[in-house]
């Protein structure tokens, strides 16, 4: 059982910042990929950014460039670093642990707003 809370969400205007944090539970926390994904109103949920055992990261073409996702193994916790946010970054941040070929455990959510 792992189980994930995120942190960070809130209102910014555009062109601001944000960083978002996921803190998992368990000790094999260090070979999970983790991965981010967000959902906006009205909408499918997407994925936003992920994040691999060793350190490699991929990133939705929408982010590229103005985020940053990085991993603290020693704390169990990644990092999402939000930068240049445009009002269309708007929607509930999930966090997700994919432990073979699918995520499998999510966290609750952190809502992200940003106003133009």
């Amino acid at each position: 059982q792992v189980q994930l809370l995120e942190s960070g969400g809130g209102l910014v205007q555009a062109g601001g910042s944000l960083r978002l944090s996921c803190a998992a539970s368990g000790r094999t926390f260090s070979v999970y990929t983790m991965g981010w994904f967000r959902q906006a109103p009205g909408k499918e949920r997407e994925f936003v950014a992920a994040i691999s055992w060793n350190y490699g990261s991929t990133y939705a073409d929408s982010v590229k460039g103005r985020f940053t996702l990085s991993r603290d193994n020693a704390k169990n916790t990644v990092y999402l670093q939000m930068n240049s946010l445009k009002p269309e970054d708007t929607g509930v941040y999930y966090c997700a642990v994919r432990r073979g070929s699918e995520y499998d455990y999510w966290g609750q959510g952190t809502q992200v707003t940003v106003s133009s």
